[in-house]
C-alpha cells in the first residue's frame, strides 16, 4: 500500500504589500509640496498681490475665502503620490485659511436678531430688475430694522418702496438710485458726489440714543473679463467716498451699501481702513451675499465708526439678486 508523502507542497499566494509612503516621492510630489508652498503664501501676502496686471490682487482677495479649497485638492495630490513631504507641505496653506477665517467659522453674534444694541440697521440692493419690489419690501420692513438703506432704486420702484414702507417708516429720502427709510426723524440730507450721477446720499438719523451719521452708497459696478477684473471706476468711487467720509465730523457713523468689493479688497482701502465691518465682528459665518441664489462673495455690508457691532445677519432672499444684510449695533 502507497502511502502519500509525508509533506505535500501546499500552494501560496504572494501578498503584496505596497511600498511605504517616501519621505520625498520624487518630482510629482515635490511639484505638489512647492505649490502648496506658493499657494500659502500668496493667501499670507494678499494684500501685495499688484493690481498692475488684470487687477489680479483685487481679484483674488474678493475670491479669498474660497482659496481654502485648495487643501483638500493638494491633500488628495499628496496622496496620489504617496508622499509625507507634499502632505506636510499642504499644512501651510491650511495653517494660513485657518488663521485668515477661523474667526468666521464661530457665532459671534452677542444676541442675534433679538433687538440687542441702541440701532438696528438694514442695507440691500433691490436690483433694477426686481419684478417683486412689493413683496421685497414686506420682507426688508418685517426685518423691523430703525433705518434702510436701499440701492439700485429705479425711477418706476422708488415710489412702490415709500409706498410699502411708509407705515413702519415715516422719514425717507430718495436721491438718484439710493434712499434711506428711518423710523427717526432724517436731517442734513445731502447727495455724496461719488460718481457723475447720485449713487450715494448721507443723513443725520436723530435716535434716542443721539445723532447718527448713516450713508447709503452704491459703488460702481465691476466685471470680470478678457481684460482682467475691471475696477477702476469703482475705485475711484471709492476714493471719493473715502474724501467724504475724512471730512465726517460726526461721532457716530454708519455706512451701509453695496460696495462691489469685499472688506480685504486693498483697492477698498481708503473706505475700509477707516471702518469696522459688522459681519467681521459680529456675524455667523462669511455671510456671502451675492448672488442671491448661490452666494459666493461679501459685496454688501454694514460698517461701522464710534458705535459697536452687536450683531450682523442676512436676510431672506427677495426678488433681488443680491441678499439683505442686517446689523444691531452699539455705543
Amino acid at each position: 500500500m502507497l502511502s502519500p508523502p509525508e509533506s505535500a507542497a501546499e500552494p501560496t499566494t504572494d501578498t503584496v504589500v505596497p511600498p511605504p509612503p517616501s519621505p520625498g516621492g520624487g518630482r510629482p510630489a515635490r511639484w505638489v509640496a512647492a505649490a502648496a508652498v506658493v499657494w500659502a503664501a500668496l493667501m499670507a501676502l494678499h494684500a501685495w498681490i499688484p493690481n498692475s496686471v488684470g487687477n489680479a490682487g483685487s481679484l483674488f482677495q474678493t475670491l479669498l475665502p474660497w482659496t481654502g479649497l485648495s487643501v483638500p485638492v493638494l491633500l488628495v495630490l499628496a496622496a496620489v503620490c504617496r508622499s509625507r513631504l507634499a502632505a506636510v507641505a499642504v499644512l501651510a496653506p491650511a495653517v494660513v485659511w485657518v488663521t485668515l477665517f477661523g474667526g468666521a467659522l464661530t457665532d459671534k453674534r452677542a444676541d442675534a436678531r433679538s433687538g440687542t444694541g441702541d440701532l438696528t440697521v438694514v442695507s440691500h440692493n433691490v436690483d433694477e430688475g426686481n419684478t417683486d419690489p412689493v413683496g421685497t419690501a414686506r420682507v426688508l420692513a418685517a426685518a423691523d430694522a430703525d433705518v434702510l438703506a436701499l440701492e439700485e432704486l429705479s425711477a418706476a420702484s422708488a415710489p412702490t418702496y415709500t409706498r410699502e414702507l411708509a407705515a413702519a417708516y415715516p422719514h425717507h429720502a430718495v436721491l438718484g438710485g439710493v434712499g434711506l427709510w428711518s423710523k427717526h426723524p432724517l436731517e442734513e440730507v445731502k447727495a455724496v458726489p461719488i460718481m457723475p450721477w447720485t449713487r450715494a446720499v448721507r443723513a443725520t438719523a436723530r435716535t434716542p440714543e443721539g445723532p447718527v451719521a448713516v450713508y447709503a452708497v452704491h459703488l460702481a459696478s465691476v466685471r470680470v473679463s478678457a481684460a482682467g477684473f475691471t475696477t477702476g471706476r469703482r475705485n475711484e468711487a471709492a476714493r471719493a467716498l473715502a474724501a467724504a467720509l475724512r471730512e465726517e465730523r460726526a461721532p457716530r457713523l454708519v455706512v451701509l451699501g453695496d460696495f462691489n468689493g469685499t472688506f480685504r479688497d486693498a483697492a477698498l482701502a481708503p473706505v475700509t481702513s477707516r471702518l469696522r465691518s459688522a459681519q467681521r465682528e459680529a456675524g455667523d459665518g462669511f455671510g456671502f451675499t451675492w448672488p442671491a441664489a448661490f452666494p459666493v462673495v461679501r459685496i454688501d455690508d454694514v460698517l461701522v465708526r464710534g458705535m459697536t457691532p452687536r450683531s450682523a445677519w442676512t436676510l431672506p432672499a427677495t426678488g433681488s439678486d443680491h441678499l439683505p444684510v442686517a446689523a444691531t449695533l452699539g455705543r
